[in-house]
């Protein structure tokens, strides 16, 4: 049974008070397709428990089913802690978004050291809008940045500014990614966009998150 490891923020609120947290919708879609497709599916935070979530979904319909879910509400609200992690275990790790995901996942070691070790014994590297962020300083044994050289995609400058968060948020992702290396491009505003670069896949926002999954799944079960 392939396994895959959600990596999660434990980032609410920020100093001036802006709400933040997790974007459950980008976790829910995925984890139902890969869970039905027989995916064993963990979660992992910073701190291990319970994620903070982004408010703004809690009303969808697949965020409502998901907490309807006795295994995955369990398990979402008792995360693990990196420290419970057997990289070795995993088939691929897996960043969705929300803004929390730019206040610790990029900076959060730990976490950072699971996903090199799932990559560097063949496994995936995956993200969707904001998760991006987590992969910027994740560093391969050459000393390399992962994401250098890279194709990749993830929230976009263009659709930060047409949401009003540019200026709350403490980077934008889609420079920050350029300055690491990484090749950038995007699809317009909202469309949903994924790109495979070997064992990275990536998608730009939430209209992304079931096909990233599935592209995941097609190399995880081929």
């Amino acid at each position: 049974m392939s396994k895959v490891l959600f990596a999660l923020t434990a980032h609410f609120e920020d100093e001036k008070g802006w709400q933040t947290g997790c974007y459950l919708l980008e976790v829910a879609i995925p984890y139902f397709y890969l869970q039905k497709k027989g995916v064993q599916i963990d979660f992992v935070s910073p701190k291990g428990g319970l994620v903070p979530i982004k408010q703004c979904d809690l009303d969808h319909q697949s965020v409502k089913d998901f907490f309807k879910d006795q295994q995955a509400k369990e398990k979402f609200e008792q995360s693990y802690s990196p420290a419970e992690i057997d990289a070795s275990s995993y088939d691929a790790i897996y960043y969705p978004g929300g803004h929390g995901v730019v206040y610790d996942l990029p900076f959060n070691q730990e976490i950072a050291e699971i996903a090199k070790q799932i990559y560097e014994k063949g496994g995936y590297v995956c993200a969707v809008c904001h998760g991006g962020a987590a992969l910027l300083n994740i560093q391969l044994s050459s000393g390399e940045y992962l994401v250098k050289g890279k194709n990749i995609t993830a929230f976009s400058n263009s659709e930060e500014e047409a949401l009003g968060t540019d200026k709350k948020v403490p980077f934008l992702l889609e420079t920050a990614l350029v300055e690491k290396g990484a090749i950038y491009s995007c699809a317009a505003n909202w469309q949903s966009y994924v790109v495979v670069d070997e064992r990275i896949i990536t998608g730009q926002n939430p209209a992304s998150d079931l096909q990233m999954a599935k592209e995941l799944y097609k190399f995880i079960e081929g």
